[in-house]
């Protein structure tokens, strides 16, 4: 039988699993649009309004499943916009698999119209770049990208497809079924090496990362700490994979990483590094352990070796991964220790990081997401961008082991919005709330477009304080009183939710949260609060007149 290359592919992604994928329209790619109208309810193309868009997309889906994203974008314009996805899938560390339209083979080189040498625009961005030149080699390179993309360090990987080769005819077999590869595991020599080093430790630590943990895999990582009474520390937005509520968690290394947090990791003697790749953001600038030789003995896992000893030079790598090594660490006869004092101490501090003063702001977000830690489904998903306005879903909410957090490593704005559509995507039937603020918001609220023609809508929590909050911030730190370029004059966005066909509601008190959230909730088709959040309010223990204050009288006395 012979099909166009266009219906290989679809063929190949169908046998490999994929159900969803995201996407903008492009006449680059218009077999492969013909072939997914025969595969809706199977293989479900997810229209989307912004190439940018539909890549967060992708790259939050791979991110909650395990699984890669798939996007389709056009040829030039649409790969460059797709590629702040690319961007964040790689840093989340995320599968996803950008399909990108391409010139005609017989024009190659032309610089003809929309054309992009795309080994060389994203070669160092994703895990892989390929163009296909030869129909026949569809399965093929699908086989080896959907492998490349959930093994190892998962990640993008991006697939050029010239016209003519999704057009030509080819009696080429689609393939004949999902990949599976087994992680890495670790030897049995090497878990009770790594159990010495931790019974020789006085003040030991477990620091976890990484998106692709199976559920229910980080529970025997809790027993192990718990049984051993290790503190356990999160790097940057993965807070959600540990249940927060266990004596042995003690917060979040990322940006804003309270004192306690980098007290714990500069004190300790031994770390445990379980699946994290020691990002700019989880090491404070690179500077709580030293480069290349750490004053720590770092045990560093990872499913990729070539994470193992990137950065910093291990006392002992173990080459596995995450859900394999946390089979293997829950089968080990726990270690005892004097660091119960000291764990204690750690998980004192990440309790009194709760403690907040009234802000002030007509909407206090503190009170605001205690509220959300009591009502909210333990299943929920919070999803947010960039911006001062994170630090409430990533700093002050709990998360339980069944919820979940989707927020960019890379710190892109305007991911929430995509990211929380995506999640609503996957599953239709969990509450998806996203954290954006005005400025991220706008980034991509075109996409509240695609909620509504998907049914795919969330409840977002717009914070609305009219400049872009983190650039503020610096600002009034390093140039106090010159404020420039940070400042918005935003559109109605109660109106703007409405013509999307979302609820919408303006709340100007925190005392009017409570109600308006339950509205929210009851709605079926998604909700949008604006809250009405004061400039000062920038951060959650100093106000924007207290920095400024600060930086005038620094340089006064300089």
């Amino acid at each position: 039988m012979e099909r166009n290359g266009g219906q290989l592919l679809v063929e190949c992604l169908l046998a490999l699993g994929a159900t969803k994928s995201f996407g903008v329209p492009g006449e680059s790619y218009l077999a492969v649009l013909d072939a997914l109208h025969d595969t809706g309810g199977r293989l479900d193309y997810v229209l989307c309004r912004n190439e940018g868009g539909a890549a967060f997309m992708a790259a939050a889906y791979g991110k909650l499943t395990r699984q890669p994203g798939i996007c389709f974008v056009t040829r030039g314009p649409g790969a460059a916009n797709a590629s702040i996805g690319v961007h964040t899938a790689m840093q989340d560390s995320a599968p996803m698999i950008l399909f990108v339209g391409q010139v005609g083979t017989d024009m190659k080189g032309r610089e003809a119209f929309q054309e992009v040498d795309y080994k060389a625009v994203f070669g160092t961005m994703a895990k892989w770049a390929v163009e296909i030149d030869q129909v026949e080699r569809v399965p093929e390179i699908l086989s080896r990208a959907w492998t490349l993309a959930i093994s190892g360090r998962p990640g993008p990987v991006v697939i050029a497809l010239p016209e003519d080769m999704l057009t030509s005819l080819t009696g080429a077999a689609p393939l004949s079924g999902p990949v599976e590869i087994a992680e890495p595991a670790p030897s049995a020599p090497a878990m009770q090496r790594l159990r010495r080093m931790l019974e020789g430790a006085e003040r030991p630590v477990i620091l976890y990362g990484g998106c692709n943990w199976a559920d229910g895999a980080m529970d025997a990582v809790r027993h192990f700490a718990e049984a051993s009474d290790i503190p356990v520390v999160s790097v940057f937005r993965y807070q959600d994979q540990y249940d927060n509520a266990s004596p042995t968690f003690c917060g979040e290394a990322g940006v804003g990483m309270v004192a306690s947090v980098k007290e714990l990791l500069r004190e300790a003697d031994v770390i445990l590094a379980v699946n994290n790749r020691f990002g700019e953001n989880s090491t404070d600038g690179y500077t709580l352990f030293d480069v290349p030789q750490t004053r720590q003995q770092i045990i560093h896992i990872h499913g990729s070796d070539l994470e193992i000893g990137k950065v910093y030079r291990p006392a002992f790598g173990i080459h596995a991964g995450p859900n394999a090594f946390a089979e293997a660490l829950g089968a080990l006869e726990p270690v005892k220790g004097g660091w119960a004092q000291w764990r204690a101490k750690g998980r004192a501090a990440y309790e009194k990081s709760f403690d907040l003063p009234d802000l002030p702001s007509p909407v206090d977000m503190g009170k605001v997401t205690a509220l959300l830690n009591e009502i909210l489904p333990d299943d929920v998903i919070l999803t947010n961008g960039a911006g001062n306005f994170t630090v409430w879903p990533n700093k002050f909410f709990r998360f339980g082991p069944k919820a979940r957090l989707l927020a960019p490593q890379s710190g892109a704005m305007g991911y929430g919005v995509p990211a929380s559509i995506a999640a609503k995507v996957a599953h239709p039937d969990r509450t998806v709330v996203c954290f954006a603020g005005d400025g991220d918001f706008q980034m991509n609220c075109q996409e509240l477009a695609t909620a509504l023609q998907h049914g795919a809508q969330p409840i977002i929590l717009l914070l609305n304080n009219g400049i872009y909050g983190t650039i503020r911030a610096h600002q009034e730190r390093h140039y106090p009183e010159r404020v420039s370029g940070t400042t918005m004059v935003n559109p109605d966005f109660v109106a703007l939710a409405k013509s999307y066909g979302f609820h919408a509601e303006r709340i100007g008190a925190t005392s009017d949260f409570a109600a308006a959230f339950e509205r929210a909730r009851a709605s079926k088709t998604g909700a949008l609060l604006d809250l009405d959040i004061s400039p000062e309010a920038l951060t959650p223990r100093q106000t924007l007149s207290q920095m400024r204050k600060a930086a005038l009288s620094a340089k006064e006395t300089a």
